[in-house]
Order: C-alpha cells, then structure tokens, then sequence
C-alpha cells in the first residue's frame, strides 16, 4: 500500500502502483530522498525535503488500494466524542460566525432581487422567524444596484440582518455590492475560471501558473475590497460547478472540490485577509461529507482555523429534503465540524428555519455536553471515501424449513416494529408492509418491509394472527420476537432477538438448536461483554442505544461496535435501532435518523434501519426508512430528484413544476431527475441526474441528458411531456402500476 510524507504547502498526491506520483508541483522544493520506515507496524515510504527545518505531513491511500492520498492527521477534533472543532471569529455585520459563538441560521430570498419591495417583505419574514443571516442573489447591475436601495429600506425598519450577494461569474457585480452587503459568497467554480465544458485539458506547469495568475489578478481587487470595507466572504465551492481546469486534474471529486477553495483561499491569505468561511456543497449527502472532511483535514495540516458553511445542495422538498439535509449536516456536527447551516428546500424560505434549527440544536446539545464514549482507536472506518462494510446476508442452513434469505436486503434493509393490534387485520397489515396482495396472500416487492419486530406474540389458540404471521414467514419475511417470548408462546421458525446479558446467562440455550438468533448491543459495553458475540452466531445485530442517552453518542457507540467487529473478524449484519420517544415531532424524527444513522451508513458502516416511535403513523415510518437508505445512496426504491431550492434566478414556479413532475415521474425507482431554476452553477449541478429540468429562459425548459443539453428553449406547457418522452426515448419510462 502506497503510503508518503510530504511538506505541509504541497497541495497534491496521488499514487502510481506502488510508488508516489505528483500530480502537480507548487511550491515543492526538491525532494532529495526516499526512505523505507516503520510506522505502526508496517513499513511507508518516507519523503524528505532537502530544505531543513520544513514540517512533515505524512499521508496514506484514503483506503485500500484507492489513488488519493489523504493525510494521517485527523478531520476533528475526536472520533469518539462531538467536541467543536476551534475556529477563529468571521464576522458578518454584526453577527459572529466560529467556534465560540452558535450555529448560525440562514437561508436564502426567492424574489426577484430586482423587486425591492417584495425581496424586503420576505428579509423580513426570514429574519422574524429566526434566521441569523440571509442571502440574496445578485447577477447583475440592476440587481446590485437595487441591494443600495434593499438595505436602505431594511435599515430605515429596523432589520439589521446581515446580507450576503450571492455571485456567480460576475466579479464586478461583485465589487460593486460589497459596499452595501455584508457578506459576498464567490463560486470558486466559476468567478474567474469560464462555465465547465466537460473538456479534459492538458497543463504544463507553466501553463497552469498562467491561469492561476488570472484568478489572481481576477480576485485580489475582491479581496481588498472586502477587506477596506470590513466585509465577510464565503468561499462555496459547488461539486456541480468545477471547472474543466480543476477537473482535468483531480476528476470531480472531493478533492478537486478543496483544491478549488484553497487556490482563493490562499489570496485571501496573501493579502492578510481572514474574514472568511468554506463551503463545499453537494446534491449527493456522500459527496458533501468526504469534500468538508478533506477540506478539514488540510485544514489541519496548514494549521488554518476558518470556520465552515455547512448545506447539502439541491436537496429537494419535503421529507426528502429534510433527510438528505440531515444525512449531511448531521453527520459533520456529530464530528463537531460546522458554524453556519442552511437547509436548501424547495419550500418558501422561511419554511427552512424551523428544520435548520432543529439540526443546529442536534449539533449545539451533542457538543454542550461531549456525547461520545471512552476512547478507543480506530483503523478500519474509511473516512474519505465511501467503501461499504456489507455483513454476511443470511445463509440457508441444510435443514430448515423456511427460507431466511428475505429477511435483509443486500442493498439495505427496512425492519418494522409491529403490533398485535395489526396482526387483527392481515391484509391491511400486509399492505402497511408495502407488500403485493393476490388473492389475500401477501408477496415481496421492491419496496417491501424485510423483517419485522414483534415484541410480544400472539396467544398460541389465536389462529389467524398465528396464520398471518406464517404467510409472511413463508414469503422469506424475518418475523423477530424476544427471547422471554418465544420461550413462553414459541412461534415456529420465528428469529429470537436476544441481548448481551441473556447471551452471558446461558439463556439461549433453552431455545431449539439451530434458531436464529438477534442481539441487541449498545455499543459502549465492556470489551468482555462484547465478547460473547463471537460464539452467537447472529443472523444480525441491532445496534440500540436508548435515545434519552445524555452523554452516550449513538454516532460513537456504533463506530466502537463496527471497530469491534473488524478486529474481531465478524461479519454479522448490523441493523441500527432508535426508539424515539412518545410525541417526537415528526421534523426531529426525520432529522434524529438522518443524523444518527445517516452519519455511520455515510460512512459504510451498517445494514438497514429500524425505527420505533410509538405515536408516529406506520406508513410514515416505513418511508423515512426507505429516504435514509436512498439519501445515504444504498437501496434506491423510488425516483431521485435533485431540485433546487430556488432563487432571484429561477425561470419558473418551482414549487408547482416540481410537484407536477412528481406526480408523473415518482414510480421509477433507478431514475435520477434533476428540477433546476436556472443553470447558474453549470450542468456539473446534475452530475448526479441522469435526467434534467433546466429553465433555460423565461417561460422555456432546456431538456438534458446527464450534463448534456438535447432539447433547447421548450415552452413550458410541454416540457413535462418533453421530459416523459425523453425518458421513454432512453428505455428508462415503466408505466406506473395499477392499482389493486
């Protein structure tokens, strides 16, 4: 395994078989040597600097036999408990962004920025529902000139809010606002460099110290500008926005992503200018989490403190906007990485608030009181790039009568508790499972229930709900009951779930020889606890912390369990329980699985999901487990859309064209749809699309296939009929199923 140690302003690596290569040589003095050395137990390859006195970092592969190198130092503060990663001050006007101060709130206006009145009207409405900032698009000169007057009128009724222009490809727009705006967020992507074309270019090293004197040239006027008037900056990079020039070298990846940051980054700090924060926004919550993770780890490595922007992009409506944006977010302020939030929804602005302070109060309270566990070490967890720890699926045993198999998927599985008042009706019970019916008997489909938890069985005499029971067993469907219970009323064939304690008893050893078995483990046990997983035997293991926990992290409990589980060797599958209290809002139940699941399925680490909330309705539950698994991009059971969230650019009603499009197109799961006001960030904004919606015009649709424009300028009326045809024209259309 290639590993290396190079000087802290070298900016990039990348292996070639079993040697290092660089991919590129900025400020690199000669290297003079190579050395074989130890290092925890194996030997790296060692690379000096013939400067003396130069820190050493030094890296390895991301993971096994991956091409980039990342650095061994850390991504946060500690993996094992949520401690704030320390930042220094921004300030935003008046409003403080860092480490030492809340996570800020903010969203951004949908109006046409040149109508003042109405723009003013929903600043208003944003900053009293609670937001700490707001941003507005501003693309050009009527645009800026109309934020004089935007800020003017905000000033005279008493809103001080800070502002932020959002600027793509416009640097003297940009200029221009920073006299009357707070903060202004450049696009890395595409302030300087030209809109991506898709084109690999090759560079020689002269030629790319030419285009890096232009974003030079281009910036710095932005930079002392802002830095005369006092003002804030983000630098945003967007995974959909890189240019050709950044791609050509490190792909469009994560990488290129902090590349593209640090080339502004390192302007601003040739000019002693500090005053700004990263983003590094994605559509895909995987993505997002890997771009900040690296941005943070180089971060570390140059001994920079900026404080970080957090929002997945795109993220769409409804729940699914909410799950993607709590997979994302969440995941990085379990990590204690983030300052700033913003919740990007297809809903009205102030519709965003709410979710984004449930997620900062999530990140705030984790962080007050230092959830974790005791430290431990971890070697196996891949933190820059996605490599998913599968456990071993059930495997029939010479035997048995049923088949085992159904009860995970490979790709994810959904566990459901149930009732014995549901066993009363089986076929609503079996419909509730999302099972195909034929004639009463239920039958799996694509997005099927795959075992379910029923804590306490029915009486032995209760012959239909014992029935009801066999037919899903019967469909390879796992029916799960505690171990008190089938001991007292056994139920043929039914998976016993059992726990540590009862595992260090004996217990087990009442049931018949050869019953599968689940164990229920917090993850925090002693090692000598977990030490009975060994000889169980496990079909599966639920990972099941109880959600009251004020100082246990779920986050961290799990990432023990799985640290475990790869020393050990054991391969069993592990499913992640929450109970969520009685009258848990349905928004922080959302956001609590997004957060707490999300951010180990991100990571590769688990197998299916099983949520218990006592109140909460059955069909709500069993889809929240399905958006988690897709958002976490494991099992894709419906349509992926990637949808704006809209702004002063948007060509069109999103909310309605959005929801029309839905209506029609959510039946194909396996197709990835992009809704786009505007193609402002680039067609690199579908990169995970395989289909796009783009207001091209007003009242015009430009239809494309991945980030390929094929239909220009339709009008709108028939751009949704467009875009069916378009699917069908490429075999990916089925008609919707009918109903039964």
């Amino acid at each position: 395994m290639a590993t290396g140690a190079v000087p802290t302003t070298f900016t990039s690596v990348k292996s070639k078989g079993h040697g290092l290569g660089f991919t590129r040589n900025v400020e690199f003095v000669k290297v003079s040597e190579m050395d074989r050395v130890k290092f925890r137990r194996t030997m790296v390859s060692l690379i000096r600097n013939s400067s003396s006195g130069s820190e050493i970092v030094e890296l390895q592969p991301a993971s096994e036999g991956s091409p980039l190198l990342v650095p061994r130092q850390k991504y946060c503060e500690s993996t094992h408990k949520t401690i704030r990663r320390k930042t220094n001050t921004v300030m935003v006007g008046n409003v403080a962004i860092g480490s030492e101060h809340p996570i800020r709130i903010q969203t951004m206006t949908t109006t046409d920025t040149k109508d003042i009145a109405g723009t003013v009207e929903q600043v208003m409405q944003i900053a009293d529902k609670g937001a700490d900032i707001v941003r507005i698009t501003v693309q050009g000169k009527k645009e800026a000139d109309a934020c004089f007057e935007i800020k003017n009128s905000l000033v005279q009724k008493n809103y001080n809010i800070p502002l932020v222009a959002d600027i793509h490809f416009a640097p003297p727009i940009a200029m221009r606002v920073a006299e009357c705006f707070d903060k202004i967020r450049v696009n890395p992507g595409n302030y300087a460099d030209r809109r991506a074309q898709f084109e690999t270019l090759e560079y020689t090293e002269d030629d790319y110290q030419k285009e890096l004197e232009h974003i030079e040239e281009v910036f710095t006027p932005l930079v002392q500008k802002c830095k005369k008037y006092g003002r804030a900056m983000r630098i945003g990079t967007n995974h959909g926005s890189l240019s050709d020039r950044i791609m050509s070298y490190y792909g469009d990846s994560p990488r290129g992503m902090v590349e593209s940051a640090f080339e502004f980054a390192r302007i601003c700090r040739k000019h002693d200018y500090h005053n700004f924060v990263f983003s590094m926004k994605a559509s895909n919550p995987v993505v997002m989490v890997q771009a900040y993770r690296l941005l943070v780890a180089e971060m570390y490595v140059q001994g920079w403190d900026y404080p970080l922007h957090l929002g997945v992009t795109e993220a769409g409506e409804g729940e699914d906007g909410r799950m993607k944006s709590a997979i994302g977010i969440g995941t990085l302020l379990q990590d204690g990485l983030g300052d700033t939030i913003r919740v990007s929804l297809t809903e009205p602005p102030v519709e965003e608030i709410d979710p984004c302070k449930r997620l900062a109060n999530l990140g705030m309270k984790a962080a007050s009181v230092q959830q974790g566990v005791a430290p431990f070490e971890e070697k196996h967890r891949h933190y820059f790039d996605f490599q998913r720890r599968t456990g071993q699926l059930p495997v029939q045993k010479e035997g048995e009568e049923v088949d085992y198999r159904g009860a995970l998927h490979r790709d994810g599985s959904v566990l459901m508790s149930v009732s014995l008042d549901q066993l009363k009706k089986p076929e609503l019970l079996y419909r509730s499972l999302a099972a195909k019916l034929i004639i009463g008997m239920p039958f799996k489909d694509l997005a099927t229930v795959d075992s379910i938890l029923l804590r306490e069985l029915p009486p032995l005499d209760d012959k239909d709900a014992r029935l009801a029971l066999k037919r899903l067993i019967d469909v390879s469907m796992g029916v799960i009951t505690p171990l008190s219970e089938q001991l007292t009323k056994p139920l043929p064939n039914a998976i016993v779930l059992t726990t540590l304690q009862e595992l260090s008893t004996g217990a087990d050893k009442l049931l018949p020889e050869g019953t599968r078995l689940v164990v229920s483990v917090r993850g925090d046990e002693p090692q000598e606890q977990l030490e009975y997983l060994k000889s169980s035997g496990a079909t599966m293991v639920f990972h099941d912390l109880p959600y009251t926990e004020e100082k246990v992290g779920r986050v961290h409990a799990a990432r023990r369990l799985f640290e475990y589980l790869s020393e050990q060797h054991l391969d069993f599958p592990v499913i992640h329980h929450i109970h969520f209290p009685k009258g848990i809002h349905r928004d922080d139940l959302v956001i609590g699985a997004g957060t707490n699941a999300g951010a180990l399925l991100v990571d590769g680490l688990g197998d299916g999901i099983l949520l218990e909330a006592p109140d909460q309705d059955f069909d709500f539950l069993r889809n929240t487990s399905f958006n988690l698994l897709q958002g976490c991009r494991m099992r894709n059971t419906k349509t992926e859309y990637v949808s704006c969230p809209s702004c002063g650019r948007t060509l069109f009603d999103l909310q309605e064209i959005s929801a029309e499009i839905r209506e029609k197109t959510s039946h194909l799961p396996g197709v990835s749809i992009a809704i786009m006001g505007c193609i402002v960030n680039g067609p690199g904004e579908m990169a995970d699309a395989d289909f796009g919606y783009v207001g091209g015009a007003p009242g015009k649709i430009d239809l494309y296939v991945g980030k390929t424009v094929v239909k220009r300028a339709i009008a709108m009326e028939q751009a949704t009929d467009a875009l069916i045809q378009l699917i069908k024209d490429h075999g990916r259309w089925v008609d919707p199923p009918a109903e039964e």
